[in-house]
């Protein structure tokens, strides 16, 4: 989740920042246990005792999406487009090329046997969407990072239009009506992309989590998320079977619906949670290390096994490596991304107020007057 230009370190919602750790903990899981360095070609997997449950790690992707519908409608609230388009950028790019770069010199380094990566790879990666430009991911993780920025441009271009929030309803039952049109009829992989066709439920859901958030209770609103929790388990059925193709495995539909219904429950009750008894320190860590965790976890960490050449203590060996990464991960959010994204947005503020658009987000008073029901929580 992304941080918010002008809100206060301790106004936060702490439960979200623990569930997003628990989601990138499942995808680690499931990189580590099911997918694991032998789809690259190496020589182990690193935690195959773990297949059978991390098989279902997958999921923890969605909920990253559920999370940012209920961040992004926050984020957006009392900001002008613009403002809402710098603060997304100068949250999500500087870290990203940095990761991104990181990964890239660990291949060169250490990955020559299994690996391989281009000057014009890394180029096409600065794009973030690099098979647009003719060439793969440094990290495939990075694809999920693309429907993140997508969704991102489709709030940005409705504000401008003067849409949202004020037709948001409007927009659910258009957006999860072109994703059935798609998915029920022609699966045209360019509708799949530009209206994320496969994860519109996720986002809708946080979407709405985020309206009753701010104290709507109206019978819309519990129709609207009825309908928008089946669509996210069709989605999650759909994935799965598109998964269990390209992994030659099957997954319990029955299992992974109910872990879809569930985590789509938690990220509703972690946003009722307002206090933890836990330092807001550690709370603010544990959200903020998400980001690079997830840039950093897969294809850094594959680099570093397989360097490792063969190994005899695997579970040790890759407990090690998963610590070594949290710990990068740690410093790259201390003493970069923190300090990056200020600095960043700050200059593109004063920049975007020099060629004279409206870049200032509005006034905290706004703020108040349009959500005056619940206290402002910190998103990062």
């Amino acid at each position: 989740m992304q941080q918010t230009s002008g809100s206060s370190e301790h106004s936060r919602v702490p439960a979200l920042d623990f569930l997003r750790l628990l989601a990138v903990g499942a995808v680690i899981l499931y990189h580590y246990g099911f997918w694991g360095p032998a789809s690259h070609g190496a020589p182990q997997v690193a935690l195959p005792i773990l297949g059978s449950i991390a098989q279902y790690g997958f999921l923890g992707v969605p909920v990253f999406f559920a999370i940012s519908g209920f961040v992004i409608a926050y984020s957006a609230e009392g900001r002008t487009p613009l403002n809402f388009a710098i603060a997304r950028f100068s949250r999500i790019y500087p870290t990203f090329v940095f990761c991104m770069t990181l990964t890239f010199v660990a291949i060169i380094a250490f990955g020559a046997d299994h690996f391989e990566v281009t000057a014009q790879q890394w180029f096409a990666n600065l794009f973030i969407a690099a098979p647009v430009l003719g060439q793969s991911y440094i990290d495939t993780s990075y694809w999920s990072l693309v429907i993140e920025v997508i969704f991102y441009a489709w709030v940005a271009v409705f504000m401008a239009l003067g849409l949202y929030p004020r037709r948001i309803d409007e927009i659910i039952v258009v957006w999860i009506a072109i994703t059935f049109a798609n998915e029920l009829t022609i699966d045209a992989p360019i509708f799949e992309k530009l209206f994320i066709a496969d994860h519109s439920g996720f986002f809708v859901v946080g979407l709405l989590i985020y309206q009753y958030h701010r104290g709507r209770r109206d019978a819309r609103l519990w129709a609207l998320s009825a309908l928008a929790m089946g669509t996210a388990v069709f989605q999650a059925l759909h994935n799965q079977a598109h998964l269990g193709v390209l992994t030659g495995s099957s997954r319990d539909p029955i299992v992974v619906a109910a872990i879809c219904v569930v985590s789509l429950c938690l990220v509703y009750l972690a946003t009722r949670i307002k206090r933890i008894p836990i330092s807001a320190t550690i709370v603010m860590a544990a959200g903020g290390i998400t980001y690079p965790l997830y840039l950093l976890h897969m294809q850094l960490g594959y680099v570093v096994l397989t360097a490792l050449g063969p190994i005899h203590h695997v579970a040790l060996a890759t407990t090690a490596t998963i610590v070594a990464i949290i710990a990068l991960s740690v410093v790259v959010w201390r003493f970069f991304e923190r300090p990056a994204h200020k600095v960043i947005r700050l200059k593109l503020t004063e920049f975007a107020d020099k060629l004279g658009f409206a870049s200032q987000q509005a006034s905290a008073t706004t703020r108040q007057q349009a959500a005056p029901s619940v206290a402002a929580p910190r998103v990062r």
